[in-house]
């Protein structure tokens, strides 16, 4: 039981680093392909579709070869987690363009507490104090470190409600596909990545030519581009597996909680390769901030003992009124029904 046990810690680890180095890596890729100062290719929604029609070629070349059973998921589910993840990225996108850096890192922030409350709504989960509380510690920890100027107009604050609702119920929805038909997570997102790249590559460049007024076929493209474009979407696929294995083993406010370790990370790299200012605030919040991890990380524990000494156990001893009924059903009992009991046993 404790080498089980040790397996899924060390796996449970394992997906959440893959996450967080490939969500870490893909930004840093995407930060060079896209910034001025890289190579301006400044088309976040179509290059989403890219990511996803590679992992969905992943996905067919991995069920073509047996490596993974496609397993069935009604297509109205399917279609309908694609429109809230496309919803999502879309929202996320516009969210960026229209609000100030610092709203759209406090939108980011509140999607813990919306995830918490949709959980309580959808699945009736609660939570113990001391989660509540890391949690809290943990929003505070990364909005020090990242939330500067706080502007906001109408449109910006209706895209940023729509992102982080859709993005808060897409996480939900990831796990509850899971436990209901049974499936694994690259098994689901190989049924879900063809949709939503289909959709992003037919949309992508109208909601990009939205977004900064230019269309992709008027981008001229280098041998440098390309080479970031084809990194960006590998990343891409080791992103979305670990994302579903992540919710799939952990839940969607745990994978929330824990991904801010991908915001301190970014700002560190940042500081690192790019030369991006860390200032004593940055420093301060990643403190707080991981403190806030490590108190939820013991809250979370804390509160599975708690649960495990709440479930009744079954009864191993008899009473003295068991004992006495069964000797009276044994001693009554005619002999050759007695040996074949025993036989039988």
């Amino acid at each position: 039981m404790e080498s089980e046990n040790k397996k899924s810690a060390v796996s449970d680890v394992g997906a959440w680093a893959m996450n967080v180095i490939s969500s870490v890596g893909i930004i840093m890729a995407n930060k060079q392909l896209m910034s001025s100062s890289g190579y301006a290719f400044s088309f976040a929604t179509t290059l989403t579709g890219f990511h996803f029609a590679v992992t969905a070629l992943v996905g067919l070349v991995s069920n073509a070869t047996g490596l993974s059973v496609s397993k069935h998921v009604p297509m109205w589910e399917l279609f309908w987690f694609s429109i809230v993840a496309n919803v999502s990225i879309t929202g996320m996108n516009l969210s960026l363009m229209l609000n100030s850096v610092g709203f759209y890192q406090i939108s980011k922030l509140s999607m813990i507490p919306v995830v918490c409350i949709m959980e309580w709504i959808i699945h009736s989960k609660q939570y113990s104090k001391e989660v509540k509380l890391s949690v809290i510690v943990v929003v505070i920890g990364v909005g020090v470190c990242t939330v500067t100027d706080v502007k906001v107009n109408a449109k910006g604050f209706i895209c940023a409600c729509l992102a982080v609702l859709s993005t808060s119920l897409q996480q939900i929805t990831i796990g509850s596909l899971q436990k209901k038909y049974s499936i694994g997570s690259f098994e689901l997102l190989s049924r879900t990545a063809p949709i939503q790249a289909l959709s992003l590559l037919i949309l992508g460049p109208f909601i990009d030519y939205y977004l900064n007024g230019k269309f992709i076929t008027h981008y001229k493209i280098s041998s440098g581009a390309i080479l970031f474009i084809i990194l960006s979407c590998s990343l891409a696929v080791f992103c979305n597996v670990s994302q579903y294995l992540c919710i799939g083993r952990f839940s969607a406010t745990s994978f929330q909680v824990l991904g801010h370790m991908k915001t301190i990370c970014v700002l560190t790299l940042g500081w690192l390769l790019f030369d991006s200012e860390l200032t004593f605030k940055n420093i301060m919040g990643m403190v707080i901030a991981v403190v806030g991890m490590v108190v939820y990380s013991w809250a979370v524990e804390a509160e599975k003992s708690s649960n495990a000494k709440t479930v009744p156990h079954t009864k191993n001893s008899l009473t003295e009124e068991e004992i006495r009924l069964l000797k009276e059903g044994v001693e009554s009992m005619p002999l050759k029904d007695l040996e074949l009991s025993v036989s039988k046993g």
